[in-house]
């Protein structure tokens, strides 16, 4: 007697581990090379991260290169993120600067315009448009069309903008009706930088059309920093406004819905994406052809797909299907013998007079036969197929 264990080869249901590392050590090494990618992008960005104009930020799209030119010139710059810390450091002597207006809430920016309003400082607005303009700059309305250039001439009565000459001022265009106010850089007969005095006191605003000339990329580049320096150097304290959503005051769900937060891009944008999925779907539709007749890899006996389904019936004690079964069978097949049609072999006044006619039964009647009750039992069931089967014979008999 072998005491010894035989080895069995290796198959696809155990597989070996050398085989296991071949097919999945592609997968393995895709999952390192993404986790090291994910772990030196944290550490890459572990630092201090600005969003734009951020007077903190060296990034291109920053603004430290203005607050550092300004901190030489005896002006201290000071960050703040919410209504009530801008709101509260509005004074004469103090420079307000809204770096995204748009931002704001309805409610923030009626909060914000009172405590202006009698401030005597100056307020400077980075490109508002319609929703905030109206509110934080009264009398001022945004134009429909931007800018169709964005380094424009002054063209106007400032000082600032008289000295500061050419500049990238041009994106939002902005008409107002006031006549006391100073409107430079004109595009298309336009002002994209207005100038406001306050009604009482001794206070301004200023609106600017584009933030190019507070970013660090284009500081450097025509009268971008003399403006800037001369717009936001008025007063010793400038105060640098970053409105963000985190702000509790922007809790104003009561004048804003869902959709009127949402860019209008994107709204568009989905709009598109929808078309363009259903233009790919018609495009990539097939309609269903006819059918293929395909050939059976393995020919099975009728013999075995009877006795299947007899045990599926025994099984499930279904005598009734079974016995309906034989009879709607037996019927089929002694109708063209008796000459009845095919669509009559299951109707009893049809079927039962040719079989009258053809045979002279003595015994159970043929309509309890063909049409009659399930049998209660196997047994019956198997007297009921050799009674059907007998008939059959007796029929075909010349």
């Amino acid at each position: 007697m072998t005491t010894g264990a035989t080895t069995l080869p290796s198959t696809s249901t155990s597989p070996t581990a050398r085989r296991l590392w071949a097919r999945s050590r592609g997968v393995l090494l895709a999952a390192v090379v993404l986790l090291a990618a994910a772990v030196a992008m944290a550490v890459v960005r572990s630092g201090d991260r600005h969003d734009n104009l951020d007077p903190r930020s060296a990034d291109p799209y920053g603004s430290r290169a203005v607050a550092e030119l300004l901190a030489d010139q005896g002006v201290s710059t000071r960050v703040v993120t919410t209504l009530d810390e801008a709101a509260d450091a509005a004074g004469p002597d103090t420079t307000l600067l809204v770096a995204r207006p748009d931002l704001l809430t309805d409610r923030q920016q009626t909060r914000l315009r009172s405590a202006l309003r009698t401030s005597d400082g100056r307020t400077v607005l980075v490109a508002p448009a319609t929703p905030s303009v109206a509110t934080l700059a009264p009398g001022v309305t945004a134009a429909p069309a931007p800018a169709s250039d964005t380094t424009l001439p002054p063209d106007c009565e400032l000082p600032a903008a008289r000295r500061a000459g050419t500049a990238d001022t041009g994106r939002v265009r902005y008409t107002t009706e006031a006549l006391d106010a100073d409107s430079c850089y004109p595009s298309d007969g336009l002002p994209t930088l207005l100038r406001l005095p306050a009604a009482e006191g001794k206070g301004d605003t200023v609106v600017l059309g584009a933030p190019d000339i507070l970013l660090n990329d284009h500081l450097d580049k025509r009268g971008n920093a003399s403006l800037a320096l001369q717009l936001l150097g008025s007063r010793p304290h400038l105060v640098w406004y970053l409105p963000s959503l985190s702000d509790d005051s922007a809790t104003d769900t009561g004048d804003r819905s869902f959709v009127d937060l949402i860019p209008p891009g994107w709204l568009w944008g989905t709009l598109q994406l929808f078309f363009a999925a259903l233009l790919a779907a018609l495009w990539r539709a097939r309609r269903l052809g006819p059918l293929v007749p395909e050939r059976l890899p393995v020919a099975i006996r009728a013999s075995e797909t009877v006795e299947g389904r007899a045990r599926l019936y025994s099984k499930a004690r279904a005598r009734d299907r079974a016995a309906s079964a034989l009879r709607s069978t037996t019927r089929i097949r002694l109708a063209p013998l008796v000459g009845v049609s095919p669509t009559q072999a299951h109707a009893p006044e049809a079927l039962l007079p040719a079989l009258s006619t053809r045979i002279h039964r003595e015994g159970q009647p043929l309509h309890s036969l063909l049409f009659g009750p399930p049998p209660h039992d196997d047994a019956a069931l198997i007297a009921l197929a050799d009674q059907l089967d007998a008939l059959e014979s007796e029929v075909r008999r010349p």
